[in-house]
């Protein structure tokens, strides 16, 4: 039987048996569980620039969503200790100084940390294939692989919404679409919090992520 004539589901479950046999920690089996129903994470990480060769994380925030609701106080706050310090152009952004990091944990113990908190839970983010691409990095050598979890964009989703929005005519011609995290959140009637602060943009992004689920489909929970 050729392969593309096999379900679906059976090549999920084909790929999940093939990435949990090459998982480098066995610990972390539990990701590759089925999620709890109606749960994600809202993550973000703050960094010393946008190079996913070469910057670091300095700060992760994450966020646990149940249906319509951001658990506030189900959350991950992290401070990282980056190996090569911070540029005075990324703490003017971050506003994390070389001393406010001197205690922070290794990146290893941070991204361990978070995958426990994490589980099996889909993620959730603005402009998340960044912070994924950065986690990666660290997470790569302890799992031989990078986060199994499917990952939801929210700029995507509300790119869906204002698409469906457009008359036929502007959707032909492919109008653009402001994505601008600041015009979103004002554009749903959401409140802005300070930018830049990794559990401010996770929050940010659950509370997007909500509304959206909501205008998409007004039965969600």
């Amino acid at each position: 039987m050729k392969e593309l004539n096999l379900p679906q589901r059976w090549w999920r479950a084909l790929k999940r048996e093939w990435l949990m046999y090459h998982l480098g920690d066995p610990e972390f089996r539990f990701m590759f569980e089925p999620p709890p129903p109606n749960e994600w994470v809202a993550l973000d990480c703050e960094t010393t620039g946008l190079n996913v060769r070469t910057d670091e994380i300095i700060s992760i925030g994450a966020v646990r969503i149940v249906g319509n609701r951001i658990m506030t106080s189900e959350r991950l706050e992290l401070l990282i200790r980056p190996e090569h310090g911070v540029s005075a152009d990324s703490v003017v952004i971050h506003r994390l100084r070389d001393r406010d990091l001197e205690q922070g944990l290794p990146a290893d113990e941070a991204v361990k940390k978070l995958m426990r908190f994490i589980g099996s839970r889909p993620l959730v983010g603005y402009y998340l294939e960044f912070d994924v691409a950065m986690l990666h990095r660290a997470i790569w050598p302890i799992l031989g692989q990078g986060l199994p979890q499917p990952q939801i964009e929210v700029s995507a989703l509300y790119y869906d919404y204002k698409f469906r929005q457009l008359p036929p005519y502007r959707q032909q011609a492919s109008a653009e679409i402001d994505l601008h995290f600041a015009t979103l959140m004002a554009d749903l009637g959401l409140p802005l919090r300070d930018a830049h602060d990794a559990l401010n943009d996770a929050v940010m992004a659950a509370l997007a992520f909500i509304k959206l689920r909501q205008l998409r489909d007004p039965q969600a929970q």
